[in-house]
């Protein structure tokens, strides 16, 4: 498949959750500029971390998969990518000692640069009325609320390509003397088409995303028959879907022959996000039904996204919450002889008051710095973790 496909072609699909570009022209300028650019991610890195998946996936080792819920292009420095990666492969270390199983780390680094938004619109907090397009991501805007910043330019998609440039790069360093089994790879939701269509390259094996290693579909934009699937079928990555409450039985089968119809163990993940209130009652039925009737899939625990609310106007998650998920996940996978494969979290090195427990009265966010939704500190973060091993 070459670089320059058309969506059109590519897909043929209605995407949704696209931002309204005011240029059109621009917005296929830009793409024509990426397609000429190298990939960000090889084929043969993709490969390692496949090979990785494919243990995962047949109960060989484990998984972490996280990182913040929408970076920053001012953090692609490298002091700071590599406190990420320090966080990362520490979490993933301890899983490794609490089970002494080969352990996967994937971050959402290098490329999560764009948000989906459940409004293209929203109004300012202060009370004045005031109505702006929504921050979707530094690729996209910018979180200051004023119509200069908030008016989508097809040119940050290129700052998102140097920005995860120079992440990678950061990253490749802290490959040095690692096996390829403990290496951190990158990922990102793949949203933004004019972004990832561009990248997507032939190989020597097929179509693959060179935007990053593995690529998720979120809850948003999974349907079967959009075009968001249908890219994520196009190339040959490891990829993965989230899976929240309006996922039917009927739905996750029938993405999981769509997207793996090789029955490639490592290929699919299915990210399940049900939040702790509906998670016993809606997950069980789709282990079931993939277990009977799909192609085999990796299960991921998101207990992040199903679990937010505001607290004195402020968006948070609570951990208690997260905890009960993360037990409901393990219990149900384990009731059907499937692996319960690890977590996937957003969190940050920052020393943050972002997440808080039901146990804070009041709950005090003492240093909230996410421009989008809150992340686990690295205390919670390795509470969360310790949380899971205890349950395996």
């Amino acid at each position: 498949m070459h670089a320059t496909t058309t969506l059109a072609s590519l897909t043929g699909r209605t995407a949704v959750q696209q931002p309204y570009w005011p240029d059109p022209e621009a917005v296929e300028a830009v793409e024509r500029e990426l397609a000429r650019l190298p990939v960000l991610t090889t084929e043969e890195e993709t490969a390692d971390l496949m090979a990785g998946m494919d243990l995962v996936a047949r109960g060989s080792a484990l998984l972490v998969q996280g990182g913040d819920c929408a970076e920053r292009f001012d953090e692609a420095v490298p002091a700071l990518v590599r406190q990420k990666a320090d966080t990362l492969q520490g979490l993933a270390a301890a899983v490794r000692a609490g089970t002494g199983l080969p352990t996967v780390a994937i971050g959402r680094i290098a490329g999560q640069y764009g948000k989906p938004r459940s409004s293209p619109f929203e109004t300012e907090d202060s009370g004045s009325g005031r109505r702006m397009p929504s921050y979707c991501g530094d690729a996209v805007n910018e979180p200051q609320f004023e119509p200069a910043a908030r008016t989508p330019d097809p040119r940050r998609l290129l700052t998102a390509y140097t920005c995860s440039r120079l992440v990678l790069e950061e990253l490749r360093r802290s490959w040095s003397g690692r096996p390829a089994l403990e290496r951190i790879y990158t990922s990102h939701e793949l949203l933004l088409l004019p972004y990832e269509r561009p990248l997507v390259r032939s190989g020597a094996h097929g179509a693959y995303s060179g935007s990053a290693h593995f690529g998720w579909i979120g809850e948003r934009t999974r349907r079967e028959d959009g075009a968001h699937i249908a890219l994520a079928r196009a190339v040959r990555n490891p990829v993965g879907v989230k899976l929240g409450p309006s996922a039917s039985p009927e739905d996750a089968v029938a993405l999981s022959r769509s997207l793996n119809p090789e029955g490639l163990p490592g290929r699919l993940t299915f990210i399940v996000r049900f939040g702790a209130k509906e998670v016993n009652r809606l997950l069980p039925p789709l282990v079931r039904a993939v277990a009977r009737h799909g192609a085999p899939v990796v299960w991921l625990c998101d207990p992040m996204h199903g679990n937010g609310l505001k607290l004195h106007g402020q968006k948070t998650r609570l951990l208690e919450p997260m905890r009960a998920e993360t037990a409901s996940f393990v219990r149900a996978l384990r009731a059907y002889g499937q692996w319960p494969a690890g977590l996937h979290l957003e969190l940050t090195p920052d020393p943050v008051t972002e997440c808080v427990s039901e146990r804070d009265d009041p709950p005090r966010f003492t240093d909230y710095r996410s421009t989008c939704d809150p992340r686990l500190n690295p205390g919670q973060s390795a509470e969360m973790v310790a949380h899971f091993l205890s349950l395996l």
